[in-house]
């Protein structure tokens, strides 16, 4: 167990104990109440809002309530004091040894420091990219993929089961397009000079498509009508497309579980199965929808269409499922994929792209309605982001038909810089991606500066082999308040990762790793100014096997954050 669930437990048990004493009722919540650092460090190391959580729903006084609880916690190994600030909050002091015991404990626990069984006996259902099957993935794909696959991990590191799921939208008008571009291509493998029209796509990538059609064709679909040769060229450019996506996520080092068709879904009934099941529920009814603001009555032409009732969950108003022609709307079809879903999983993430925020509340609903509350589900939304070169924005590539590849930007800088560059800010934050800036050797890039600590740890243990400094069990005693305030900011990992879990937030791990890599790099710099507190002091070889043991278990929590970031740990710095 580590330090912050220790004295969760320890926490707990002193508010069992005031229950069975009748200080506090029984039963009260407590998923509230925390332990995390002080907001001020001169406060303590602990502190926790148990009294301002529980005083009001147990009737008492808050600043009372910490008094007792205090009082229970002070008999808590490890504690050196316990202190009540302002209306109740309570700070605790530890001792030195408490986290002299957590450096041993992370080095102990090594690959596994952090994780945590929050989510044991869960299994979420996470669908990220789902780009269009119409082109290969390029940059304005590239974040979303990062931030799902990265979350993915991060529940994994939490105990969850994780479904990685990828929705191929190959039943709409896109894909009709797609064919059609394939058959210039494939007029064109036939020798034909073509012109590609506005509206179809231009890109070279569908080169190949064309030669494999003319290939196992010949000249049979050069003139026949479309309807003789639509489908089997939407099928092929579709398998040859999203064989392209694979592998341009694999070089993010992404692979999914499942890939689940639209077209399937649909031809297997599923809209139908959805509909009929929120119809007897009374969830969706048939009935006319309002005239848009705007439009005159003149304008505006009432028809009847199936509705789900989304108002009872908080849409502004009921949607249609279908259109007009009987065709699924896109929300009908999209409604019955997340039921689909939600029968194998206990908790849905979609990652969507900020462009579709206006839907979101409509799927919410849905969601609702068709797992009855009983599933938690939340879309995360991601920004673009934008590319540069030195401040400049970046030319588009005329192969990839007008857009920047990802498999080009992955060749150039590296999947580990692009998969911690997508991680610095908030999904749903404005995103500059310089192409300059990323590889640049500075504090100001993270991916450098997190990767230069680890390196730097690295290098310390190779520099102490050659010195032939052996070092066996550390005295850890020798380690002083500089050293532990480093050892302070390495034990919040777990709890950070079990929050950003929670929170579906992996961004926070690259923060975490920033703020852990400044502080190691501001103690190493301390040797710069005085070289008795160099790491490496090759005749005081007790004092640096204490601070080796430092650097090691700090290498070891950077390789376990890079881990869930899907970034590796590098050795040296070139």
């Amino acid at each position: 167990m580590t330090l912050y669930a220790r004295y969760a437990a320890h926490l707990d048990a002193v508010l069992d104990s005031l229950v069975a004493a009748g200080d506090l009722p029984a039963g009260l919540e407590r998923r509230a109440v925390t332990v995390e650092p002080p907001r001020d460090a001169s406060h303590g190391d602990l502190a926790t809002n148990a009294a301002m959580v529980l005083a009001k729903p147990a009737g008492t006084n808050p600043r009372a309530l910490a008094e007792k609880i205090a009082a229970g916690l002070e008999a808590a190994e490890g504690v050196a004091s316990v202190s009540v600030a302002g209306p109740g909050f309570i700070n605790l002091t530890l001792t030195d040894d408490s986290w002299r015991d957590e450096l041993r404990a992370i080095l102990d626990a090594g690959d596994a420091y952090g994780r945590s069984q929050a989510g044991a006996g869960t299994t979420v259902n996470i669908e990220y990219v789902s780009a269009n099957p119409t082109g290969p993935m390029h940059m304005g794909h590239c974040r979303g993929a990062v931030v799902g696959d990265a979350l993915a991990n991060l529940l994994e590191w939490n105990g969850a089961r994780v479904i990685r799921e990828y929705y191929v939208n190959d039943a709409g008008g896109q894909v009709d397009v797609l064919a059609r571009s394939a058959h210039l291509r494939y007029r064109e493998a036939l020798g034909e000079t073509i012109e590609i029209p506005e509206g179809l796509y231009p890109g070279d990538y569908l080169k190949p498509v064309g030669e494999k059609l003319a290939a196992e064709h010949g000249d049979a679909f050069r003139t026949a009508p479309e309807s003789d040769w639509l489908p089997l060229f939407r099928k092929t450019a579709v398998a040859m497309m999203m064989d392209m996506i694979r592998a341009d996520l694999k070089l993010l080092g992404i692979e999914h579980d499942v890939f689940a068709s639209e077209a399937e879904l649909q031809a297997a009934g599923k809209p139908e199965a959805a509909e009929a099941w929120l119809r007897e529920r009374d969830l969706v009814y048939d009935g006319v929808l309002e005239a848009p603001k705007g439009e005159t009555p003149e304008d505006w032409e009432p028809v009847e269409l199936p509705l789900f009732r989304s108002t009872r969950f908080g849409d502004d108003q009921d949607r249609p499922i279908r259109k007009s022609n009987g065709q699924w709307t896109y929300f009908g079809a999209d409604l019955a994929y997340h039921f689909q879903k939600a029968q194998n999983a206990d908790a849905l993430i979609d990652i969507w792209g900020a462009d579709h925020a206006g839907t979101v509340k409509r799927i919410v609903a849905a969601v609702a309605a068709l797992t009855e509350g009983k599933t938690r589900f939340d879309v995360k939304l991601v920004q673009m982001v934008r590319l540069l070169r030195a401040g400049e924005p970046v030319k588009m590539s005329k192969r990839s038909g007008n857009f920047v590849t990802l498999a080009d930007v992955v060749n150039e800088v590296g999947k580990d810089v692009v998969r911690f560059t997508m991680l610095t800010r908030k999904a749903d934050a404005q995103m500059d991606f310089d192409f300059a800036k990323v590889v640049e050797a500075s504090k100001d890039n993270p991916v450098f500066y997190v990767n230069y600590a680890h390196a730097r740890i690295a290098s310390l243990h190779r520099k102490a082999q050659e010195a032939g400094i052996v070092c066996g069990a550390a005295d850890l005693s020798l380690l002083g308040t500089d050293e532990l305030a480093l050892v302070k900011r390495a034990a919040q990992f777990p709890r950070l990762a079990e929050g950003a879990a929670a929170a579906r937030e992996p961004h926070r791990i690259a923060f975490y790793l920033y703020d852990l890599a400044g502080e190691f790099h501001a103690l190493w710099n301390q040797g710069n100014d005085d070289p008795a507190r160099r790491f490496l002091l090759p005749e005081n070889p007790d004092v640096t096997c204490a601070r080796l043991f430092l650097a090691r278990a700090i290498g070891q929590i950077i390789r376990n954050g890079l881990r869930i970031m899907g970034v590796e740990a590098v050795q040296e710095m070139h």
